[in-house]
């Protein structure tokens, strides 16, 4: 399965940049980096000075999904061409400068076990 907008939920997470948009404890909020481990109720995000452990509830986060983080197979598309709700394409915050999907998640749609959420795909009411 691609990585794209839709779908990030139901991927490995570790390796993607992010930002955290909004959080219960205001400290929280801004941190961005890049994501080094996932727990189930937390994200362990590293930028240039530390790694911060944000937990996931009550926090919203911004994955910036680029062109080599996405499947390279045709297909795999960005926000700019899903034009979906929660994504978008902004200029001037990413490391390569173009083909940059941002997606906003709430942090309470990941809150499991990260090889149940990649295995199962996330929205099976049948297990």
């Amino acid at each position: 399965m691609p990585l794209t907008p839709e779908t990030l939920t139901k991927h490995e997470l570790v390796g993607l940049r992010v930002r955290v948009v909004s959080a219960t404890n205001p400290d929280l909020e801004a941190i961005e980096g890049r994501v080094v481990a996932e727990t189930m109720r937390t994200l362990t995000v590293e930028s240039e000075s530390r790694a911060r452990q944000v937990p996931k509830r009550g926090a919203r986060f911004e994955f910036a999904l680029t062109d080599e983080a996405a499947d390279s197979r045709e297909g795999s598309g960005t926000a700019s061409k899903l034009g979906s709700e929660t994504a978008g394409e902004r200029s001037g915050q990413s490391d390569s400068g173009e083909g940059v999907a941002y997606v906003t998640v709430d942090g309470a749609t990941l809150l499991s076990r990260p090889a149940l959420r990649t295995e199962t795909g996330g929205n099976s009411k049948w297990r």
